[in-house]
């Protein structure tokens, strides 16, 4: 965690490393550079994504704040939960890697060669790549967003109050202050930028994007996709945007990767993608009050069932309440989904009732983190119930079971889906990645709805 006065600092002494001239050009994406992490097994690997996740669902409850065309773009899985895409920033263009992200709105990456992340896990070989940070000088580009524009409210998601006492002059080269963002697992500090973002066959100047010079427990830069104003869909005012997400087992396989799909149409084309099945977004009654919770993607979550068996949970986490908390939201970045407790034991103990084929293994839930976890033989001709969700507006979806048990060396499956310390507030469900593998997710920001269809993402 880093303190907000030393970082504010840090960032001020920074200011000098940026010119300031615009123009643009278009170059197509590329795969990003990534770090990885080496696990000494699958358990520890497991042990990982649980905590992860868990960090993940701490921060998504109880978030933190400080004061007419197509693009597709590959989407690589890596083995610490996230999924990766790359954007290029500047002129010339500098192609970066990024964590494509539902849950969050803002847009940065790692800037400067000063830049500075600790806690950052790195593969054990000497050939991995380090951390690529964007350099804003050798851009024509950059430019530092002032107090005075408006985009300086969007990265802080809030009103900032610039020097009453300053003149005119002084009032117009005042900068927005630096911003800190915290994450379930990590934070990270910087100054706002206006920059040109470059997509193929497109170029978006003007673009707010964070140059984050400190972080921590970040292995690449953040692009929020979620619904605020700094979000990469809104400020390209995306129609829609659909991804599929590849299997966990290729990650970190640079040569395996599926697509992220821009729809940057203002009218709907009336084009139809066959066979996917359709949810309206939800709307959170309090998001006035509770704005760090207005970028989520809420879903109407009907029921659970499993074996065909109705999982009786609370309803109150399955919609969100008057008081705004409760509710369903998805978040790519979230590795397993997380439940509350009081919506997650009767699920748990539905699979320990009807699993009774294969005996009950309590010391690799210790191991893991995950549960219950059951002894299997052959993970290719194990028989496990059917996991179904049931969505408002008629949409339900039957899971493959890869997707809610993972099998791991050594004939032991362990339930994907993890719980902890109950929190009132916030979401009820955070529905993850591991859930969506190998399925075709579309973000009907125009008719407000989400589509999905079980496909084999390539």
């Amino acid at each position: 965690m880093v303190s907000v006065s030393s970082s504010w600092l840090y960032c001020l002494s920074l200011l000098s490393l940026f010119p300031f001239i615009s123009s643009s050009i278009t170059i197509p994406l590329q795969y990003p550079q990534t770090n990885q992490i080496p696990f000494q097994d699958q358990y520890q690997k497991l042990n990982h994504l649980v905590t992860t996740s868990l960090a993940r669902a701490r921060h998504l409850k109880n978030p933190q704040t400080t004061p007419a065309a197509t693009t597709t773009a590959p989407l690589f899985s890596h083995s610490y939960g996230g999924y990766s895409i790359s954007l290029s920033f500047g002129t010339p263009p500098q192609t970066l890697s990024f964590i494509m992200d539902t849950g969050s709105d803002v847009v940065w990456f790692p800037c400067t060669s000063r830049y500075l992340c600790k806690h950052c896990s790195f593969s054990s070989s000497s050939s991995s790549p380090r951390i690529q940070p964007f350099i804003p000088k050798e851009s024509s580009s950059s430019k530092i967003i002032g107090c005075k524009n408006p985009k300086c409210s969007w990265i802080h998601q809030s009103n900032i109050n610039c020097d009453q006492d300053c003149s005119v002059n002084s009032c117009l080269n005042q900068t927005c202050p630096p911003y800190m963002i915290l994450y379930g697992s990590g934070t990270t500090v910087g100054i706002a930028l206006s920059e040109t973002l470059h997509l193929h066959g497109l170029s978006k100047p003007n673009f707010l994007v964070g140059c984050s010079v400190l972080s921590s427990h970040q292995p690449a830069g953040i692009a929020g996709f979620g619904r605020g104003l700094s979000s990469l869909p809104s400020q390209l005012g995306l129609g829609k945007f659909s991804y599929c997400l590849l299997s966990r087992r290729f990650d970190d396989d640079t040569k395996k990767s599926s697509s992220l799909v821009l729809d940057i149409e203002q009218l709907d084309s009336g084009k139809k993608t066959n066979a996917l099945v359709y949810t309206p977004f939800v709307k959170n009654p309090k998001v006035e009050d509770k704005s760090s919770f207005s970028v989520y993607y809420y879903l109407g979550l009907r029921r659970i069932t499993i074996g065909g068996h109705h999982v009786k949970m609370p309803y109150k986490y399955l919609s969100p309440g008057e008081d705004g908390n409760g509710g369903v939201i998805i978040d790519s970045a979230t590795t397993f989904t997380f439940i509350a407790r009081e919506a997650f034991e009767p699920l748990s103990d539905e699979f320990i009732r009807q699993i009774t084929d294969y005996k009950r293994i309590k010391e690799f839930e210790d191991v893991t983190g995950l549960g219950p976890c059951f002894n299997v033989s052959d993970a290719k001709t194990v028989s496990f119930p059917e996991l179904r969700l049931y969505f408002k507006g008629g949409a339900d979806v039957a899971l493959p079971v890869e997707n809610y048990f993972a099998f791991v060396g050594g004939g032991v499956a362990c339930l994907t889906m993890v719980t902890g310390p109950e929190r009132v507030d916030g979401p009820g469900m955070i529905l993850g990645s591991f859930q969506m593998q190998n399925f075709y997710v579309e973000y009907d920001l125009r008719n407000e709805r989400l589509g999905f269809k079980q496909e084999k993402c390539k």
